[in-house]
C-alpha cells in the first residue's frame, strides 16, 4: 500500500493512494499515520480495508511527511561506490553514520529554504526506509523484518557548513526543509527488491543525478542489522541510505543551488518530489 498524509502543514490527515491514483481519506479509520500504525499487525488491518469505500479526497491537496511522530532520522554517508569515486573518497569499510535534526523534515513538494549565510547548498536523491518494529542488537539477517516501508528523500546538504565549519555533518544537514520525505510510505511488500531501483534528480530540467540502488555499498538489509547494534531503532525512525553520483560538490567546477532553482527527483515506485529554492 501507499500511505500518505494530506492537508495544510500541522493539519495533515492520514490517507492512502488507491490503484487508480486517487487519494482516499483514512481519517475515519485512524486518527493519523503514527509509529504505532507501522507494525505488521496494524498494517495488515489497514490492508484489509475496503479501499473503494473510503472517501475520495478531491483536488490536489498539499502532501505532508507521510508518517507523523518521527523521532529520529539517521543517514549513511558515501554509501554508493560511484558517488565515493566522484568525490575522490575511499569507500568506508563500515557505514558512515550521521543524523539530521527532526526539524529538517518537510513535505515532498514544500519549498526548500536557502539560508542567508548559505553558499554551497547541494542536493542528494536518496532511498529511505521507515522502521516498523523495534530493533535493538538484532540477529544478522533479520533486518528486513523490522522495515515498515520505503520513502523517497532528498538529503539537502550545505557543504560549507558540513565540511568547513567544524564539528560533525549534522550542522550542514539539519536546517529546516533539508529533509523532504514522501510523497508516500510504500509498504515493504510493494518493493520487490530495494537494491534494484532507478533514481534521478534534475535541477531546472537538467539531469544531475541518475543511478540505481544496486551500486549501494552497504545494502538495506545489512544497515538495519548494523545500526541496531549501536542505537535502538524505534517504529517511525527514518534511515536514509546514501546517494548516487551527480551531486553539485562533485561537479567540475562545483555547482550549488540558488534562489529560484527548481529541484525534481524520483525513485521507481516511490513517487516524485518537486521543490522551489527560496531565499530567507
Amino acid at each position: 500500500m501507499k500511505f500518505l498524509r494530506f492537508g495544510a502543514e500541522g493539519q495533515e490527515k492520514p490517507g492512502l493512494l488507491d490503484e487508480g491514483g486517487l487519494i482516499r481519506d483514512l481519517s475515519g479509520v485512524i486518527k493519523d499515520l503514527t509509529p504505532d500504525q507501522l507494525g505488521a499487525e496494524a498494517l495488515a488491518k489497514l490492508a484489509d480495508l475496503d479501499v473503494e469505500a473510503l472517501p475520495v479526497v478531491e483536488g490536489a491537496p498539499r502532501l505532508g511527511v507521510p508518517v507523523a511522530g518521527i523521532r529520529k532520522v539517521l543517514a549513511i554517508g558515501l554509501n554508493y561506490a560511484d558517488h565515493a569515486a566522484e568525490t575522490g573518497a575511499v569507500p568506508p569499510k563500515e557505514p558512515m553514520l550521521f543524523s539530521k535534526a527532526i526539524t529538517s523534515i518537510c513535505g515532498p513538494d514544500d519549498p526548500t529554504e536557502l539560508p542567508a549565510s548559505s553558499t554551497h547548498l547541494d542536493w542528494e536523491v536518496e532511498l529511505g526506509f521507515v522502521i516498523g518494529t523495534r530493533a535493538k542488537a538484532i540477529p544478522a539477517g533479520t533486518g528486513p523484518d523490522h522495515i515498515a516501508g520505503y520513502v523517497l528523500a532528498n538529503d539537502y546538504s550545505e557543504r560549507e557548513w558540513q565540511k568547513d565549519r567544524a564539528g560533525q555533518f549534522v550542522k550542514g544537514k539539519s536546517h529546516d526543509t533539508f529533509c523532504p520525505l514522501g510523497p508516500w510510505l510504500v509498504t515493504r511488500d510493494e518493493v520487490a527488491d530495494p537494491q534494484d531501483l532507478d533514481m534521478y534528480l534534475r535541477v531546472n530540467g537538467e539531469s544531475r543525478q541518475k543511478g540505481n540502488t544496486s551500486t549501494m555499498i552497504h545494502k538495506v538489509a545489512f544497515l538495519v542489522d548494523y545500526l541496531s547494534q549501536f542505537v535502538t531503532l524505534e517504529p517511525g525512525d527514518v534511515i536514509l541510505t546514501g546517494t548516487p553520483p551527480g551531486v553539485g560538490a562533485g561537479m567540475k567546477p562545483p555547482r550549488y543551488l540558488k534562489a529560484g532553482d527548481i529541484v525534481e527527483l524520483g525513485i521507481d515506485g516511490l513517487g516524485t518530489q518537486r521543490h522551489e529554492v527560496v531565499a530567507l
